[in-house]
Formats: C-alpha cells, structure tokens, sequence
C-alpha cells in the first residue's frame, strides 16, 4: 500500500510541474554598432527560424507580444539607440506564433526583460471624417494581390507591381512618405496610422466599406511612430526632409482622404518594463 501511495505522489509530482516556456535551440545574440542603418528589421523565415539587422530591443518587444511601441513603457534610452543582430533556430520546425513566444523567452533569458500589464490614460487620436466626407478614390483593376488572411505583412510592393488586397504599405521617397493599398479595411488603415503616429487611433468614422488608399505626406514631429521606434530625433529613423512639397500627414489626411485626427486622451492597454539587462557576450 505505501508503495502504490509514493508512486502515485511520484507521478502526480511529475504531471504538476510546470510547462516550461517554448525556447529556441540556438541563439547567437550580437550588438550592431552601425547608428547609420538602425532598425533594419525582424524576419521570420519559414521553420521558425528568427533572424534581425540592427534591431533595437524596444522593435523585438514589438514583435514578441504583438504590440505598437506606444503600448510599451519604461525601460532605458538604449532599447531604442542600440540594434542587435540575432540568429536563432528551434528544434524542428514551429509557427510564427510559437517562433514569437519563444523570442519572449529568449528576451527574458537573455536580456533579462521583466514586464507587466497595466492600463494608463495616455494621448490618443480620434479619426473622423470631415464635413465634405471621405474622398473615396476608384479602385483600380488589377490593382491589388490576393492575401491569405494568415499570411503575415507582406513587404512594400516593388515598382510597377500591386500590393496585397486589404495592406497598407508605406513606401519612403527623397520628397517624403506615401501609405498605399487597395481593398483596405477601415481597422487595416486604422492600425497603419496608429503605427506611424506612435499613439492609438480611435475609429470614430463610422465607415465600413473598403477603400482605395493614397496618402503622400512629409515625416514630422507627430509622426513618431515611423522606423527608428521614436520618430525622427532617434538614431537610424527617418530624417525630416528640408526640400519636400509635401504637407504634414494631418494635413494630407483632411486634403486628400476627407479625414481629420483630434487629439485626446484615453486607456490604453500598455506593457510596463519593470527590468531590461544588456545582453552577455555569446
């Protein structure tokens, strides 16, 4: 009887163990020191495969748990100015879901990243249509790719070729910055502009139909959501452009799509850094 009871203590010690977080198999983590080219991307290869250029870890916290770097307070100046080359691999192969919760893993190993949830009153914008009403252009035929809708974010489209149906790509020149896409959502476009503004976007448009998009418009001070993750005055983001024609994107907005944002205030669901540690050499 003692026995039968040990074993089963035994195995009921076994099963109640926790599950131990996914994790990649091998991780070479490497400081950048290239301030030129700054946030140059994180890409999910098929297998589950993680390879970055220059990612800073405020864009690998981005990706890890889905969110804009306006959800995202606390922590060090240097997880936005410092840029990481990463190599990591699973043990066979894996989904993108389960490559980002094993990229959590590898920031909490690593970097030592400690975060919790919390809700703050931060600045937002609210999107409304002006009084003329939204300018809707025509679409195009042949205009846009068909996209499944699990695929992830396809890259801009090269010159002369479309884009995916229902993506915004924004797509950079010497004179300024242009969002483009055909057959977009309102919560696809919504998600864009929230992306670039660097705050949460508000639909307050009451659109439902898909529309034509084409926005040009010159990075500014607002505009503090674009690559550099911190606007312009961050090392490796984009530069404001002295020579360009272009107007702000809130003013391209009301000029040439019919819609105005209005800044406010309200919750936003956030991830607090409690601690983040540089990483040890390999």
């Amino acid at each position: 009887m003692n026995t039968i009871r040990i074993l089963v203590i035994a195995a009921y010690a076994v099963f109640a163990q926790p599950a131990q977080p996914p994790a990649f198999q091998v991780a070479s983590i490497k400081r950048n020191t290239d301030t030129a080219f700054r946030g140059m991307g994180v890409r999910a290869l098929p297998g589950g495969r993680l390879v970055t250029q220059n990612a800073p870890v405020m864009m690998l916290i981005q990706n890890a748990y889905t969110v804009q770097a306006y959800q995202v307070v606390g922590g060090a100046a240097w997880i936005n100015s410092e840029g990481y080359d990463i190599e990591a691999k699973p043990e066979g192969s894996v989904d993108r879901k389960q490559m980002w919760l094993m990229l959590q893993t590898l920031l909490a190993d690593r970097f030592k990243l400690v975060l919790h949830h919390d809700t703050r009153e931060l600045p937002i914008y609210a999107l409304t249509v002006t009084k003329g009403g939204l300018k809707q252009l025509p679409p195009k035929d042949g205009g846009c790719a068909p996209l499944s809708s699990d695929a992830p974010a396809p890259p801009p489209p090269a010159p002369g070729q479309p884009g995916a149906c229902g993506h915004v790509a924004v797509m950079g020149s010497p004179s300024g910055l242009r969002m483009e896409g055909s057959k977009v959502p309102m919560a696809e476009f919504i998600r864009t502009l929230a992306m670039i503004m660097g705050r949460p976007v508000l639909d307050k448009t009451e659109f439902t139909r898909e529309f034509e998009v084409r926005l040009d418009f010159a990075p500014d001070e607002t505009t503090m959501g674009l690559p550099g993750s911190g606007g312009p005055a961050v090392p490796g983001g984009p530069q404001l452009p002295t020579d360009s024609d272009r107007p702000s994107i809130s003013a391209a907005l009301q000029e040439q799509l019919g819609l105005k944002l209005v800044a406010t205030k309200g919750p936003v669901e956030v991830l607090v850094i409690d601690h983040v540690e540089r990483p040890a050499a390999n």
